[in-house]
């Protein structure tokens, strides 16, 4: 005998979200639009009950009605093995609240022929709005200077970043920081040079311990991986007096904090490293791993902003892409040592 299937759950409607929040389905719609000018607590209850009900708008209704796609996509000059993906979770996340869905593209060729295929995804009506992290041209002689277009530019065609994440004013933190731990002198492994993020955190490493008459007793080029750091780490000398590294990302940390265990050294009681982006691993290896953290997620949010008021036609609000920044403490960062050779 076969078991009766049991009831399907309906599918909450606006109406039943308008219901539960005690307001009228104009004003859910109103708050699903984003069109704003509404009470902060009534914001609130409709959130709640958006959250209660598991509520998520019916996309494919309203483009039948709208005869609009509720797409957004996001370019990238290319789709390779390294995608920024702290940014794409907070613009992801901001477009789906909205009730957008996103599309992500990698756009081969220069600036011309992205700037083409971008007029034309928004010109088949495949796209609401277009979030380009890579520079496409003149958006006045494309034609899309009134079109729903925000460009970034932040990434080059070999996804080098250039923009503001390429920002290197964190390493000015990071040696403030291991100074006030008694460090004097200092080693900088870097990421490649082709890079203007590794030339940036190069740049203020050897201004801030030039301005603050510290010692630099080397910058050792890497090339962002974990190699690079195990390399840097067994190379240095055993009498060399440095008693912190500053790595140029946390796969170089990882890399050199590795090399030292290997060579007997330990972290951070005989050397301090200190990495950069705050990866996950950071925080479970051993000894986890002091870092900066980057808020590329917020950037992304604000970006998706901008996009969204030019799809609805609002006042644009003021794009700030400064990225909010933190030192992550952690064990391999600790007390200078007093000893000058290992």
């Amino acid at each position: 005998m076969k078991r009766p299937k049991p009831p399907s759950r309906k599918r909450p409607t606006i109406l039943d979200v308008a219901a539960h929040a005690g307001v009228s389905h104009q004003t859910v719609s109103r708050f699903l639009r984003g069109n704003g000018g509404m009470k902060p607590q009534t914001v609130a209850r409709i959130e709640q009950a958006v959250a209660d009900l598991d509520y998520r708008p019916n996309l494919v209704a309203r483009s039948m009605r709208t005869r609009k796609s509720n797409r957004v996509t996001v370019v990238l000059p290319a789709m390779t093995t390294f995608v920024p993906s702290q940014i794409l979770r907070g613009a992801s996340a901001e477009a789906q609240a909205a009730g957008y869905l996103l599309d992500i593209v990698g756009l081969e060729g220069d600036e011309r022929v992205r700037g083409d295929r971008v007029r034309s995804l928004l010109d088949s009506g495949q796209a609401e709005g277009v979030l380009t992290f890579t520079p496409i041209g003149d958006l006045e002689k494309l034609g899309l200077d009134h079109t729903p277009t925000v460009v970034i530019g932040e990434y080059d065609d070999q996804m080098r970043s250039h923009g503001i994440t390429a920002d290197g004013e964190p390493a000015a933190m990071i040696i403030d920081h291991l100074v006030s731990l008694g460090h004097r002198r200092f080693v900088h492994v870097a990421g490649s040079t082709d890079w203007m993020s590794a030339r940036k955190r190069r740049e203020v490493y050897l201004r801030t311990v030039a301005e603050r008459g510290l010692e630099n007793y080397a910058v050792i080029d890497g090339d962002w991986s974990v190699r690079s750091g195990y390399d840097a780490a067994r190379g240095l000398s055993a009498d060399s007096g440095v008693t912190a590294v500053l790595a140029a990302n946390d796969d170089v940390a990882m890399g050199v904090i590795r090399g030292f265990q290997d060579r007997g050294w330990r972290v951070p009681e005989d050397v301090s490293v200190f990495g950069w982006d705050n990866q996950e691993f950071t925080a479970y290896f051993n000894p986890s791993i002091s870092t900066v953290d980057l808020d590329r997620e917020a950037m992304g949010r604000r970006a998706m902003r901008a996009l969204l008021a030019r799809i609805r036609e609002e006042t644009e609000p003021e794009l700030h892409l400064d990225l909010d920044c933190r030192l992550v403490l952690r064990e391999s960062s600790g007390p200078a040592r007093t000893n000058h050779t290992l």
